[in-house]
């Protein structure tokens, strides 16, 4: 016969304190089973765990029993639990995952700590930290970014050292300077037609056209170097440190932690991908090589570092959409950059 709510009440008061201390568990209660994603009427007992686990890795005792004294369990994942923090505000030292941005532009996310040459730089993207192309080495990096209240006042956090420059699509005509190797031989087929016309006494003349061609993409990226290398910490807000580099796989669990969704989770659901990104005011730029999530994302997380269940960083988020979250591969990052992690 199944327990009433008052006797279930009754029961986890008793084996609470047993739950909890097993490893992963961060939470217990009363609810109602879940069965292939359903509500049930079943009253259980539910262990909020950070992240399941293969049963093979857990010993018995670690182990979730199915039921305790005819009162059913049940697993759900919740993520680490942590009081909400402000990814908005002032942080000082500056840890990964909030607010940032160059002075002109409005906020993003400031990824995570990175090392070049011995020293702390931040990761970020260049259109949260180099404006997309438009800043200037040395321009200052404000945290809280903009939008959020930083000043160049008050709030100059690091100044630009280093970024990848983006190749937009549809670029304007080289004109008479030349360089690209299209134009070049735009201009050599015409040259060759225009002497077969002469020869035939033709007069008409043809002009070579350039036809600029989708330039392709690899990151979105950023670095700078903090102004007090002790006003950067390696941790990431509601994450932690990032234990190593990894590769982001197919069906991968990924989470990352941002200026303003903060700490969200997700799965890596294609790989290879090329896509089309939007940068505002009709310019847009082709990336090949990237990873794309689901939602886990929103405007002003441009930037935040995204890590499996590990803690191993697998890229650096850039775009996305109302159900989607491009990803740069991390190791195209640190190559590009010439970068590598703490210690």
């Amino acid at each position: 016969m199944a327990l009433s709510i008052q006797e279930a009440r009754t029961l986890i008061k008793d084996v609470r304190q047993t739950l909890m201390e097993k490893r992963n568990v961060v939470a217990t209660g009363i609810g109602y089973k879940y069965v292939d994603g359903r509500k049930t009427d079943t009253l259980c007992l539910v262990c909020s765990v950070e992240h399941k686990q293969d049963m093979r890795s857990l010993s018995l005792a670690e182990r979730i029993p199915p039921e305790f004294d005819g009162l059913p369990t049940d697993v759900y994942t919740t993520g680490p639990l942590s009081i909400f923090q402000n990814h908005k505000a002032r942080h000082r030292p500056a840890v990964g995952g909030i607010s940032l941005g160059h002075f002109a532009i409005t906020a993003g996310t400031l990824g995570c700590t990175v090392m070049k040459d011995g020293e702390k730089y931040i990761l970020s993207n260049n259109h949260v930290m180099a404006n997309s192309n438009d800043a200037t080495l040395g321009d200052d990096i404000l945290q809280p970014g903009p939008t959020d209240g930083g000043s160049r006042q008050n709030d100059v956090l690091a100044r630009l050292s280093d970024f990848v420059p983006i190749e937009f699509d549809n670029g304007s005509d080289p004109g008479n300077g030349g360089g690209g190797s299209g134009c070049s031989i735009a201009n050599a087929s015409a040259n060759i037609l225009n002497a077969m016309s002469a020869m035939a006494g033709r007069k008409s003349r043809l002009k070579a056209v350039y036809t600029p061609r989708a330039a392709e993409n690899l990151v979105d990226a950023a670095i700078a170097k903090p102004i007090n290398q002790d006003d950067l910490s390696t941790e990431i807000m509601e994450i932690g440190t990032i234990s190593d580099v990894a590769e982001g796989l197919l069906g991968m669990d990924v989470k990352k932690s941002g200026r303003t969704t903060a700490f969200t989770e997700g799965q890596i659901l294609q790989i290879d991908v090329t896509s089309r990104v939007s940068y505002g005011a009709g310019k847009t730029a082709t990336f090949v090589d990237q990873l794309m999530a689901g939602n886990m994302s929103a405007g002003g997380d441009s930037g935040s570092a995204i890590l499996n269940g590990n803690n191993e960083i697998v890229g650096l988020l850039f775009a996305g959409s109302s159900n989607s979250t491009i990803i740069n591969r991390i190791q195209n990052v640190f190559e590009l950059l010439n970068i590598g992690l703490p210690g």
